[in-house]
């Protein structure tokens, strides 16, 4: 599959919100999974406001302490609360001091985490912003500019998907799907750890084959990761996913 064609497929998934049992944390989770496949970055986050942000979504890794930290302090100072704020992209400088002495915790956390830069882009359609999609990343070179472009178009894609999905719509809403979303967070990862381990596979294909799972039994992620937990379940791992094609430009 080649990277044009692999764009195309995941804007197709982010539209696809239109379903009786959308999945919150299975979209958000898998948006994390393309943007580490199709940008030049480590590792991604996605932030909504209903107030203040709140991590909806972590990398689709294990988080460890270090860059649980750093998500953490990105929900008080950083790029994804400025980029939320400004409704524009915003980036780490490439003067560590200046960035520590614009968001001194994160930039703390960022460094410890053994990142060395990160870029944040707006959740927004039109004039209204709902959060924001925290890029990390370990190299010394920059986002490039088709890279951080295809970031935002993701995120705006993304922000339509969700409010065709209806999930921000009332404010009781919002708040159930957000406490639903980050208890299932903690279980969908813990689940990941134990089905990596039983079939010595990564943790993004123990994660690909329970969404997989998921979604040809037309159940919730949520309900298979429980299962993987307490019921010692083992879903077939799926064919791999394709990897991220090198940049010919």
């Amino acid at each position: 599959m080649s990277r044009e064609q692999h764009i195309a497929r995941t804007f197709v998934e982010l539209a696809d919100t239109l379903v009786e049992d959308f999945d919150l944390i299975d979209f958000l989770q898998q948006m994390t999974v393309r943007c580490q496949e199709l940008l030049d970055i480590t590792d991604a986050a996605v932030f909504l406001n209903h107030p203040p942000p709140r991590l909806h979504s972590p990398a689709p890794c294990d988080p460890g302490p270090a860059l649980r930290d750093v998500l953490e302090a990105a929900r008080s100072e950083g790029p994804a609360l400025d980029a939320h704020r400004a409704g524009k992209p915003v980036t780490t400088g490439e003067d560590p001091a200046e960035t520590a002495a614009r968001w001194p915790q994160f930039a703390q956390m960022l460094r410890a985490a053994g990142y060395t830069r990160a870029t944040a882009v707006p959740m927004r359609l039109r004039k209204d912003c709902l959060g924001s999609l925290l890029l990390l990343h370990t190299g010394e070179t920059p986002l490039g500019a088709d890279d951080l472009a295809l970031a935002q178009a993701l995120a705006d894609a993304a922000t339509i998907g969700l409010l065709q999905a209806g999930t921000i719509h009332e404010q009781h809403t919002v708040n159930k799907q957000l406490h639903t979303a980050l208890q299932s967070r903690i279980i969908v990862e813990q689940a990941k750890g134990v089905l990596a381990a039983r079939r010595h596979i990564r943790l993004n294909d123990a994660f690909e084959a329970m969404r997989h799972h998921a979604r040809h039994h037309r159940t919730l992620l949520i309900k298979v990761a429980r299962d993987v937990i307490e019921n010692d379940f083992v879903p077939a791992v799926p064919p791999a996913s394709p990897a991220r094609p090198a940049d010919s430009s």
